[in-house]
């Protein structure tokens, strides 16, 4: 902090940004929006990084079990944790799945959890974010940015864990933990929906790193043997082993009851055992914000073990009690849409206005049971470079990511550290005008 402050806070700023522009790191292409990177960057002691990783693996590992046993034989609802409703409610819950997920396939390729700090220091779980989770190469991106800057103007950085190097090899190792059942070299490839994606940068950087072939629907074709297969640019077939499935759309049918495209391609080949799948369908109801209430629980039915990293208190709305806490005391929540993502049917209650508020409560007492509230986290803040390149406080959260290898899950030792760029908002999404820093672990 001494090295940054007697630097011009200003230019290194813009000395980020232009990096970023010039190696092409945006959301949405062309046509979409800067990924906006400060400076200063947000710094994790080794012991603090081991005590949250062992927790965040041992999340994972129970999130993949209850994912597999909601289509299994339901364990958690004999145990009285969940209940059938609740699993079948789950907008990511996929009935067709019921009694046939492949074994012994892993439900959670990669899996991204969002962390907050409290006001004691303590590590929480806000979100976890089982389907596709999206900022591994914007993290990566990052950690360049910022240190390439700080480097220029005579700024080391300390020893910190190679993040970038680490998470490849972690991914790569996802990958052949879903392979097929003696398929040790898996022909893997990631899928897109093409430029048009959000974050198609990150597909195509992912693609890069792990050397595989980045593919859409239209690239992919199924053999008669029930195979899944590219041609390369010679019209060379390939049999595919593995998709890291980078889609928007992660649903079997949509809307009108028909099979969605993705899994017109892959449901077949995956479900009969020949093609791996990070993530496998049907994860969504392990993240859906109703089951964010009993993680905790999870874990001491399915592990065993008291769990290590604890989550925000959550309130299902559809539960009269706490629906009344909510209705008596509206300002002192968040209350969330259980199916929104993104930051999206998310409402701050403190800082809407009163006509917002009156028309989410509304909408609330019409269906609680579509809703859950978390009481205002005062979430940490950080040192944030502002318009006029001095530093402010700005709120921020963590997202890290966990891999669910062969060894078992391993969280990469590095994380994006999302930051609400306006002041005193705790919105941190990128779509909302959040921004990103660099996060160092120590080595």
């Amino acid at each position: 902090m001494d090295a940054i402050a007697q630097t011009d806070l200003a230019g290194l700023r813009a000395d980020v940004a232009t990096y970023l522009e010039k190696t092409g790191v945006r959301f949405g292409g062309g046509s979409g929006w800067p990924f906006t990177v400060d400076p200063v960057p947000r710094i994790l002691g080794a012991a603090e990084w081991a005590t949250l990783a062992a927790g965040l693996e041992q999340r994972v590992r129970a999130l993949d079990a209850f994912v597999r046993d909601a289509y299994g034989p339901r364990r958690s609802v004999e145990a009285g944790i969940v209940t059938d409703e609740q699993i079948e409610e789950t907008e990511g819950y996929e009935p067709l799945l019921r009694g046939v997920w492949p074994e012994p396939a892993t439900a959670l390729g990669v899996s991204g959890l969002d962390i907050i700090r409290d006001a004691d220091g303590t590590l929480l779980v806000l979100e976890d974010n089982l389907r596709t989770p999206s900022g591994l190469a914007y993290a990566v991106a990052a950690r360049r940015a910022v240190v390439g800057a700080l480097a220029a103007r005579g700024i080391d950085a300390p020893a910190v864990r190679d993040m970038p190097a680490e998470s490849v090899a972690l991914l790569a190792a996802a990958l052949r933990q879903a392979a097929p059942a003696g398929v040790d070299d898996p022909h893997a490839v990631v899928l897109t929906d093409g430029p048009s994606s959000v974050a198609h940068y990150e597909h195509a950087w992912l693609a890069a790193q792990l050397g595989v072939p980045l593919v859409t629907l239209a690239d992919l074709e199924r053999t008669r043997f029930g195979r899944l297969r590219r041609r390369d640019a010679e019209g060379h077939p390939h049999d595919i082993d593995v998709v890291y499935r980078r889609t928007d759309s992660d649903l079997i049918h949509a809307a009108d009851g028909a099979m969605t495209p993705v899994a017109a391609a892959l449901l077949e080949p995956w479900l009969d055992g020949r093609l791996g799948l990070v993530n496998g369908f049907g994860t969504g109801v392990g993240d859906d914000k109703l089951t964010h209430a009993h993680v905790e629980d999870l874990v001491r039915l399915f592990l065993g073990e008291e769990p290590l990293l604890r989550s925000v208190p959550t309130l299902e709305l559809g539960e009269p009690d706490a629906l009344g806490q909510v209705l008596d005391d509206p300002r002192a929540f968040v209350v969330k849409a259980r199916h929104g993502e993104g930051g999206k049917g998310v409402t701050v209650c403190r800082d809407a206005d009163d006509a917002t508020l009156s028309a989410l409560l509304d909408d609330v007492r019409a269906d609680p049971g579509e809703y859950v509230a978390q009481l205002v986290v005062p979430l940490s803040t950080h040192p944030t470079v502002v318009d006029d390149g001095v530093l402010e406080p700005r709120h921020v959260d963590l997202r890290p990511f966990v891999f669910f290898t062969p060894d078992g899950p391993r969280a990469a030792p590095g994380a994006l550290t999302r930051v609400a760029l306006r002041r005193g908002s705790l919105v941190v999404n990128s779509s909302q005008q959040g921004g990103a820093k660099d996060t160092w672990v120590l080595a």
